[in-house]
């Protein structure tokens, strides 16, 4: 992200405080500047791809080549890990993010110093039935730390935001904390969705949209692309531990998982989706949100550059 584009968002946040204060009657604008993609000349980004069984070391393992969780965490930071929990369905059926690889995170972000971690989302399925059942809401509570927790949403922290530089969707209410967060780490399941083709970290935003999100569905590529422009995670970790091929995004047939013991990170969102699509047997291009954000310069799509470490 430029510079102009860190100073912007500091505006916008200073306007949230505002609006959350009874300050601001008017709903926040998120205003765009420049790409968010790196100048020319820059270094490439780096996309670390990991392998293994102990999930708990598999995450520790994906971002070394990033620098580890200090790259992204700094002391006395509000943190937001957002897994999908949209389904009531248990680890095994893939239709949520594994809860090892969430803890991991959630444990690592507590150790380099955070103030606080969140870990939510917005569930299809009932709330209480789905934190259970994924397994996502006992494992960041067996952490025993206090400043991590997995609440259910609270309703007075929808708020509205203006996107003045998105293409087909220019206000939505979008929840608090996500916006607020000091560093949003984005935690998403790769599997199939039969509008979208894939749901990989852009399509995961979903959960911390208010409202009736199915009015987005008839253009969702362009759609998810606008909102990812105000909730811009610092990283993005894509679970394929297990893979949903078939049936999602709720699955719960075991025949439609594909385990795979991996995890793709990077800084770069699109460039995450974009590695993730060859589990599918896809391509970049086959997935709409991913051609939308890069041609909103969100994102490098051309993996020749970016520097991929497998570790």
């Amino acid at each position: 992200m430029t510079e102009e584009s860190d100073v912007n968002r500091r505006q916008f946040l200073e306007q949230v405080a505002a609006w959350s204060a009874g300050l601001a009657v008017a709903a926040p604008v998120f205003r765009i500047a420049s790409a968010q993609t790196p100048a020319a000349g820059a270094a490439s980004p780096v996309l670390a791809v990991a392998t293994g069984k102990d999930y708990g070391a598999l995450v520790s393992s994906v971002l070394e080549p990033l620098g580890g969780m200090k790259a992204f965490v700094k002391s006395g930071d509000r943190v937001v890990v957002k897994p999908n929990i949209g389904w009531d369905r248990t680890p095994e059926q893939a239709a949520n993010t594994h809860p090892e690889v969430v803890k991991a995170l959630v444990k690592q972000a507590l150790d380099a110093g955070a103030k606080e971690v969140l870990v939510f989302d917005r569930p299809c399925n009932e709330a209480r039935l789905t934190y259970k059942n994924s397994g996502i809401k006992e494992a960041v509570e067996s952490i025993g730390d206090k400043r991590a927790s997995c609440p259910f949403l609270d309703e007075r922290k929808w708020m509205p935001v203006k996107i003045e530089k998105g293409k087909v969707v220019k206000e939505w209410r979008l929840y608090g904390d996500a916006v607020k967060a000091d560093c949003y780490i984005n935690v998403p399941i790769a599997k199939h969705h039969g509008v979208g083709r894939l749901t990989l970290g852009l399509k995961n935003v979903m959960g911390v949209m208010g409202d009736n999100r199915g009015k987005i569905h008839r253009q969702l590529g362009q759609s998810l692309a606008d909102i990812n422009l105000v909730i811009a995670p610092k990283l993005t970790v894509i679970d394929a531990t297990r893979i949903l091929l078939r049936h999602g995004p709720s699955g719960g047939n075991l025949d439609d998982v594909k385990v795979l013991d991996t995890l793709v990170a990077s800084a770069d969102m699109v460039a995450t989706d974009a590695y993730a699509t060859a589990f599918f047997d896809m391509k970049p291009e086959d997935v709409p949100a991913t051609v939308a954000a890069h041609e909103m310069g969100m994102g490098e799509i051309n993996l020749e550059k970016v520097k991929i470490v497998k570790v």
